[in-house]
């Protein structure tokens, strides 16, 4: 029962701070699961792999909450989800199914190298000018796939690669981050249906009550905590202490990137 208990700590914490600061937990979610799932002697070449397959699949029900929230103020524009989602759905399926195949080791180093930016990012508040339009189907499906295979290795909703993305394409940023939130399910969905197809296919010796790689008493626990928690978050969305709790989430990234950077090397 005390891992439970954990799930549930984590999973209020992260939908604290989702719901605060508008990003997704992943980042949060993967290097606790880690050391959760080292802790209870799950088959160590797989850790890594069910840590991202279980944190994908929280992100659907996260996701949904968030798009509609975005909707309801019309923010979401649904024309750019129509257009990027084949893509999103191809890419994010074929990463995940690359991550089968990849090291855990490996997965590890673009996790951790990913987990900098994404600090880094937060701690300038980079936001990049509009230089470019919106290109056609064919230039939306390449960045789909891009963004679907890069948030499917490190098991994110795709915000901190989308939002820059469709803010370079001369989108507003209310507009960007409210259409990134709608972006997020099916890259949630087609990224979990690959880590679970893949961890049936390949998976060997996984724990009881896995679902490929998606262990679900850990999924269980996070997505009720979160859910519960979130609004609390947005809710202090303006305050004036949010430079300060953000301040706090970016250090706590670099400092979840700096363990699991040393306990590579």
């Amino acid at each position: 029962m005390e891992w439970w208990v954990i799930y549930l700590l984590t999973g209020g914490f992260v939908g604290f701070f989702a719901g605060l600061l508008g990003i997704g937990g992943g980042l949060i979610i993967v290097p606790v699961l880690i050391s959760l799932f080292t802790a209870q002697d799950f088959p160590a070449d797989r850790i890594i792999h069910m840590a991202l397959g279980t944190t994908m699949a929280t992100i659907i029900f996260t996701s949904i909450a968030s798009l509609r929230t975005h909707h309801r103020h019309g923010a979401v524009d649904w024309q750019i989800v129509k257009n990027i989602s084949p893509g999103i759905v191809v890419g994010t399926f074929s990463g995940a199914t690359l991550a089968g195949s990849l090291t855990g080791q490996f997965l590890s180093l673009v996790f951790v190298i990913f987990i900098f930016y994404a600090a880094t990012q937060m701690l300038l508040q980079f936001r990049p000018s509009a230089i470019f339009q919106l290109p056609g189907k064919a230039g939306m499906f390449l960045a789909g796939g891009i963004i679907g295979a890069l948030s499917s290795l490190v098991a994110i909703g795709g915000g901190l690669l989308s939002i820059p993305f469709l803010s370079l394409c001369n989108v507003k940023l209310q507009h960007a981050i409210g259409t990134a939130a709608a972006i997020g399910f099916p890259i949630a969905l087609a990224g979990t249906a690959g880590y679970i197809a893949n961890g049936l296919a390949h998976g060997e010796n996984l724990p009881e009550y896995s679902l490929g790689y998606v262990y679900l008493p850990a999924l269980a626990m996070l997505v009720a905590a979160s859910m519960l928690t979130a609004p609390f978050g947005a809710k202090l969305t303006h305050s004036t202490r949010t430079g300060i709790l953000r301040g706090i989430f970016v250090v706590l990234l670099y400092s979840l990137g700096i363990r699991m950077l040393l306990g590579l090397v």
